[in-house]
């Protein structure tokens, strides 16, 4: 696995973690960005300065992050067996290593609330809007969740809101209670043509605005990281759950077998602590 590889049993019950879904993001976008310098925020944290590239367990929303609060985070793209950060015991993984924390629970989110870990959800798109039974099924998985319409895909300036309230969330916890955050950032999803400037809702959305939404997130991206990490070192993932597609081979969306869907970019770091 390139990049930083820790010992995941030295890292749970010591760091706070965050898992950051950039939803619906392309890799070939997203590399695209990062190779032209357009993302400056995001490529100070990248290991080598790039992003990897891997296969998303889903093809949509939901089905991507059931199999990732399940310890399946998305695949290096490129032959295994790949050890994976976390799993649940049972006998005969092949993807269970030494340095693979085990949990004994039937998730990875409620594996870390065992530990003595305080589980936030910060949703984004609809999968997360708790307005329904459907909507309710991943939020439900942590001890505390938070969605509003600020947050959805249909605000401009959601990722802002999101992160003023994760802010607000870290502020408010004793600062010896260790922190699994979860943030679902719909930004990238359609609708997103009004993030590339001049753009009108009859241009639809593209890969341009799906590009333009990416710097959008970026340019606040820092703000994240600095509440994440304000408390004490945090080890951070930063991935697509899935791609989408723009009209590629005839395609358009999501929930489709097309390499444009099944290949995301996928990075995991460690961001400092106080000084």
């Amino acid at each position: 696995m390139p990049g930083v590889n820790p010992d995941m049993n030295a890292v749970i019950g010591h760091d706070d973690l965050l898992l950051v879904t950039l939803d619906t993001l392309r890799y070939d976008v997203a590399a695209e960005l990062l190779a032209a310098g357009r993302l400056p925020n995001l490529a100070r944290h990248l290991p080598g300065g790039e992003w990897e590239k891997r296969h998303a367990p889903g093809n949509f929303t939901f089905a991507s992050h059931q199999a990732m609060f399940a310890g399946f985070l998305p695949t290096p793209a490129e032959p295994g067996p790949h050890p994976r950060l976390f799993a649940a015991r049972f006998e005969g993984s092949e993807t269970t290593a030494p340095r693979t924390w085990v949990y004994d629970t039937p998730d990875l989110v409620t594996g870390l609330a065992a530990e003595g870990y305080r589980t936030v959800c910060l949703g984004g798109v609809g999968f997360f809007d708790k307005r329904g039974p459907m909507g309710s099924v991943l939020p439900g998985y942590f001890q505390e969740s938070h969605w509003s319409p600020e947050f959805s895909v249909a605000a401009p300036a959601s990722f802002e809101a999101q992160v003023a309230k994760v802010e607000e969330i870290v502020a408010a916890l004793p600062r010896e209670r260790r922190l699994f955050l979860f943030v679902n950032v719909s930004a990238l999803h359609q609708p997103n043509w009004f993030h590339l400037p001049g753009a009108t809702r009859a241009d639809g959305d593209s890969r341009a605005t799906h590009a333009a939404a990416l710097e959008y997130v970026d340019r606040h991206i820092g703000r994240l990281f600095a509440a994440a990490s304000a408390r004490r070192r945090c080890w951070a993932i930063v991935c697509s759950d899935h791609g989408t597609a723009y009209g590629d081979d005839g395609y358009t969306g999501h929930r489709l077998g097309h390499e444009s869907v099944w290949t995301v970019p996928y990075a995991q770091f460690f961001l400092g602590g106080p000084a």
